[in-house]
């Protein structure tokens, strides 16, 4: 049997279209492809998105910028000196935009202006670091990136 051009051109189409279908079916369906917003409740996050615009906002003006550093140890937040340690309450959240079973909360607790973040539970890669603190009734809020 003989097959001609036009007949060629239509198996070309169909095999083209049945290959791109498979790959989107086969995606859509995969467990391993994260489809995840960024939070489990990203949009009641997205409400609150001022009063942490207000709280960098708060942290820049009275010039309480915190610096990090790696240690051998870890992740070293370093607190402004100014700042008086008891009257400081806040939490520190690891954001590892790969794989969100990574991502982990730490209260802050300090005897000294910094917060030591064990290498342990930092594994190589982007990390998205939100620290937010209260201190003398304001609220201050210090977000970065790093690459660990």
């Amino acid at each position: 049997m003989k097959i001609n051009w036009g007949t060629g051109i239509v198996i070309a189409f169909i095999v083209f279209i049945s290959f791109i279908l498979f790959f989107v079916v086969r995606m859509a369906t995969d467990d391993r492809a994260n489809h995840d917003l960024v939070t489990k409740d990203y949009y009641k996050d997205e409400l609150g998105y001022q009063k942490e615009i207000d709280a960098e906002t708060s942290a820049k003006n009275a010039d309480l910028k915190l610096k990090l550093k790696r240690t051998p140890d870890g992740l070293l937040v370093v607190f402004p000196e100014k700042v008086d340690t008891k009257k400081l309450e806040g939490n520190v959240f690891l954001y590892r935009p790969s794989n969100k079973h990574l991502d982990f909360d730490l209260p802050i607790s300090l005897s000294n202006s910094h917060l030591l973040i064990p290498d342990k539970r930092l594994l190589d890669g982007r990390w998205d670091i939100k620290i937010s603190w209260k201190y003398l009734g304001e609220e201050y809020l210090h977000k970065e990136s790093i690459t660990y």
